[in-house]
């Protein structure tokens, strides 16, 4: 639990400030171009994470003659708009469910070591028919190193749900409030050039 824990967290250590920076220089690209063709060029250095440029993709989708294409075209861009803003999102969030699941599973395995430490203390003495300080103490050391291990994994697994879960909610809102600005600007200017 603990490698796997930090693999996720040094993968999002890098990920997520390249991922704020990149959506909001996109963002900013995309206010500044001329229409979309130029928008999808001048974006993709930036959308190095590929955030940005598939709600602007998603967009083009042309879906004639299915359902997809049934309403006017504020509902269909509400709903292609949707659908890239969810894929956006959970690459994001990968990871997530893991340190979540350690932050709060990894202490209870530090106890059951605890528990087992002590259980095996107890048969010692029981056994040995005596209780001195060196039947008692190695095994209850164990388990005390037991509980340390579990919490351990645990703290930092925690922490790293906490501070990735604002960053990533931060980089979600900016994600929507474009998605809602495009979806308006598109909405109301058929013209707009693609």
């Amino acid at each position: 639990m603990s490698v796997a824990s930090w693999v996720v967290i040094l993968w999002k250590v890098w990920l997520l400030p390249r991922a704020r920076t990149d959506v909001a220089r996109s963002v900013a690209a995309f206010w500044q171009s001329a229409s979309l063709a130029d928008a999808r060029q001048r974006l993709s250095p930036f959308d190095r994470e590929a955030l940005v440029l598939p709600l602007i993709a998603a967009t083009r989708a042309e879906a004639s003659g299915t359902l997809a294409a049934a309403g006017d075209r504020a509902q269909q861009l509400t709903r292609v708009l949707r659908d890239a803003l969810h894929v956006a999102v959970n690459k994001l969030q990968y990871g997530q469910v893991l340190l979540a699941t350690v932050g709060s599973t990894a202490p209870f395995v530090g106890l059951l070591g605890t528990v087992w430490g002590i259980y095996h203390a107890l048969t010692s003495i029981a056994s040995a028919g005596q209780i001195t300080i060196d039947r008692v103490a190695g095994p209850v050391g164990e388990a005390l190193i037991m509980t340390a291990a579990g919490l351990a994994v645990a703290i930092p697994a925690v922490l790293a749900y906490n501070i990735f879960g604002r960053q990533i909610g931060r980089i979600e809102a900016e994600l929507e409030g474009f998605a809602r600005d495009l979806r308006e600007l598109l909405a109301n200017h058929d013209g707009v050039a693609r």
